[in-house]
């Protein structure tokens, strides 16, 4: 297996919770905690218990045995809710032991199962009941009489500390623990015996106070448990970082491992992880290079051959320290310390460490803005080469990436990721698996299929993970599964349900929480779907406010924001200046997005001074850029607006054909706002068309008129699942007209009431329908 520096160099956050042995240098003890659990372990082999009991006490075993020693409500409490008959079992030998003399607790000795006879329980010798029965009876019957004087004291201490807690309202607890020679199995002589007379025999040696109900309160590990320890936190970490511990009480357990043991590397590399998490750079790269030095020091790395030791912990060391930097946004020294690590694998010939530095060169390149395809291209070809599936796939997706921003076909782009996904599948590499899935869904949102995207996320929110799920945990905090969730959430709320939306987001704030690193994806996605909401309703006093928290989070989505706010409140010229300059920005860091977008609003500015046909070049512009890079969504919403133009420029025939080509994608994909603002252009269209206008001439076409009544009672039913009210006064306006010029008198009075009755609640006038779509 590789080593922990090797293969979690990639992904800061990815662990397999390696620890080497023999680096703690703490002996087990035999504490008041262990007999606690051997207590447990010998009511389950005397008493009867149900299947469903059993079952869920056996899979508490292990972790109580590894696990650090817990207070005797913590452990009572896990007990009783796997089985409440069990826990009130070991409460009464508990109680037994403690109230009772010192031979009660030597009878509970002599009365466990032997394991070497016990073929039909658990404590056969070779189960892990068995074994850790045999290590206990072991430790037990080598200590002295003096040892067991002190062991039964701890007990009573561990015990009635429990129950004066309770009664006394006190937090603090004092967990007794011998010494380490006193409880050393290889020592065979009585070495306390002569230090009984110069101390007291309830001392503690150690003490620790109870801080809460999630917190575990702990005294001097031993190598096994800070092994547990460690892994299950770094297991955690990687795939439910809720069920891990809160990063200070994290950071409080690390600074007590680390001040028994210094030189405790793995215990460096996990506060590494865990600075991460609450964005601290001083500490996590204090905690990093802490790790590779006390790595070479400890003797595991101590060879420098050129594949293994010295050198190779340097080379992965820079390489990490890169990885940091590009993490914190440093690319300056992140390339410097990228060239180092590059540098030291030239000089020691490692081509899997240089596979490693040339993936973070063409990723480095990419957060740079500049083109990296031709170094993902040969950095695929050389991981293909070296038969490194991790990094190629990895190498594939980016250049899918690059492609779909760069105007790709979607089939081009579909056929690169389904290649990679039987490599996936292949080699079992189930993150790759779930990046593939999110980045498909991700693109069929760019090119405005959302009824692709909500299939996708859907399949990989319902997909079984690969890994071996351990702990109770199943991997779904990772980076896939947020941009998943705000697809989804997005999805939901473009088609009005914001209750649904505001559940996913609910979730995502108890998955991804606001200190973690994934927390920005669900709040940036959040804020913009409150303000899109409030911007829909013409709430531009609740919109405001919304631009500063969205500028925080993403400076170009903020500027953009910031602009249609301004152009709401009939601040045409500084939401022109804004617009320019984010459109030079947006040319530069090339994202096509944003200078299509910035490009309607341009436009839309021009309505507003009725310069309709200067808005026209500037919509062909925008047209050409939308489908040149297959951007469905913003091809409809383009032709929205050109349509809207003509209507405007005298020419709705013109309008109303332009207008059926975008129609479709439209009601098919698109979000409810432009189904209803689409309907409504259709509708007044088909009224220009039809003779309906102020300066009409002639009898109107009554059949066009009758699909006008149809486009606007459609126009009214998306409005209303929006509440937009303002649109929806427009609506009844013209169905008011519609109704009067076809002599409809009853429709045309309810019409008109429903308008006279949105108008005296908005206690606004309305916009001038012409200057908007």
């Amino acid at each position: 297996m590789a080593s922990v520096h090797e293969s979690l160099y990639f992904n800061p956050m990815m662990t397999n919770g390696v620890v080497h042995a023999n680096v703690f240098g703490i002996k087990d003890w035999v504490t008041p905690y262990k007999i606690s659990v051997l207590a447990l372990l010998y009511e389950m082999t005397a008493s009867k218990i149900s299947l469903p009991e059993r079952r869920r006490l056996n899979k508490l075993i292990l972790p109580l045995q590894q696990g650090p020693d817990l207070t005797l409500g913590q452990f009572l409490r896990m007990v009783e809710e796997c089985c409440p008959q069990t826990a009130y079992a070991v409460k009464l030998r508990l109680h037994e032991m403690a109230d009772g003399e010192l031979k009660d607790m030597e009878y509970f000795f002599s009365t466990l199962p032997t394991p070497f006879t016990a073929f039909d329980s658990e404590a056969y010798k070779t189960s892990v009941v068995g074994l850790f029965m045999r290590h206990m009876i072991l430790a037990y019957n080598k200590l002295s009489f003096s040892q067991v004087y002190k062991l039964y004291k701890s007990l009573q201490h561990y015990y009635h500390s429990h129950y004066a807690k309770s009664t006394d309202g006190q937090m603090g607890l004092t967990v007794l623990i011998a010494d380490d020679s006193d409880m050393d199995l290889t020592s065979t002589e009585d070495t306390v015996g002569d230090r009984m007379d110069k101390e007291d025999l309830d001392t503690p040696l150690h003490e620790s106070e109870l801080q809460g109900d999630n917190t575990e309160s702990r005294g001097p590990l031993s190598q096994k448990q800070a092994e547990y320890f460690l892994a299950r936190q770094a297991y955690l970490l990687k795939n439910d970082e809720n069920k891990a511990l809160k990063p200070a009480a994290l950071q409080e357990e690390l600074n007590n491992m680390l001040k028994f043991n210094p030189d405790f590397a793995e215990a460096h590399y996990l506060n590494y992880l865990n600075s991460m998490r609450v964005q601290d750079i001083f500490l996590s790269a204090h905690s990093l290079l802490h790790y590779f030095d006390r790595l070479i020091l400890s003797g595991n790395e101590g060879k420098s051959n050129g594949d293994e030791g010295y050198g190779r912990s340097l080379r992965y060391a820079a390489l990490n320290l890169a990885s940091l930097h590009c993490r914190f946004g440093h690319y300056h020294q992140a390339d410097l310390a990228l060239q180092e690590a590059i540098r030291i694998a030239q000089e020691s010939n490692d081509h899997v460490c240089l596979q490693h530095c040339l993936s973070w060169l063409y990723t480095l390149e990419q957060m740079k803005g500049s083109d990296s395809t031709v170094l993902t291209e040969d950095s695929v070809k050389m991981a293909a080469h070296f038969c490194l599936p991790y990094l190629a796939s990895l190498g594939i997706q980016s250049l899918v990436q690059q492609g779909a921003t760069q105007g790709k076909t979607a089939h081009k782009l579909m056929d690169a990721l389904k290649d990679t996904d039987i490599l996936h599948w292949k080699h079992s590499l189930s993150e790759l698996i779930e990046i593939s899935l999110t980045q498909t869904t991700s693109i069929w949102r760019m090119y405005g299929k959302s009824t692709m995207a909500l299939q996708q996320a859907q399949l990989l929110l319902n997909m079984s993970s690969l890994e071996p799920v351990n702990f109770g945990v199943h991997q779904n905090n990772t980076e896939a599964f947020a941009v998943a969730l705000c697809h989804l959430a997005e999805l939901h709320a473009e088609q009005g349900l914001y209750s649904a939306a505001s559940e996913i987001f609910h979730h995502l704030r108890e998955q991804f929480p606001p200190h973690t690193q994934h927390a920005k994806l669900w709040m940036l996605c959040d804020l913009k779907i409150q303000f899109d909401k409030h911007m829909n309703e013409r709430k531009y006093h609740l919109a405001e406010p919304l631009v500063k928290a969205i500028s925080a989070l993403n400076k170009t989505e903020g500027l953009y924001r910031k602009a249609q706010v301004l152009n709401a409140l009939n601040r045409s010229t500084e939401a022109y200046n804004i617009l320019q300059h984010l459109q030079v920005h947006c040319e530069k860091t090339r994202c096509t997005e944003i200078i299509i977008r910035v490009m309607l609003s341009t436009a839309e500015l021009h309505w507003e001074s009725s310069g309709f046909s200067t808005a026209l070049p500037v919509l062909l512009q925008a047209l050409a850029l939308a489908r040149q890079h297959h951007l469905q969504s913003l091809v409809s919403e383009t032709v929205l607006h050109l349509a809207f133009t003509q209507l405007m420029l005298g020419v709705p025939e013109q309008a109303l054909s332009v207008l059926h080509e975008a129609m479709e994608p439209v009601l098919a994909h698109g979000a409810v706002i432009d189904k209803g603002r689409a309907m409504l252009l259709a509708a007044r269209c088909q009224m220009a068309v039809a003779g309906f206008g102020p300066n009409r001439q002639g009898q109107p076409d009554v059949q066009l008129a009758v699909l006008a009544v149809s486009s606007l009672n459609e126009a009214a039913a998306y409005f209303s699942r929006l509440n937009c009210k303002e649109r929806l006064r427009d609506v009844h306006y013209l169905q008011a007209q519609l109704h009067r010029s076809l002599g409809q008198t009853l429709e045309s009075n309810k019409s008109a009431m429903l308008f006279r009755l949105l108008d005296q609640e908005l206690q606004s006038p309305a916009p001038l329908a012409s200057m908007r779509l």
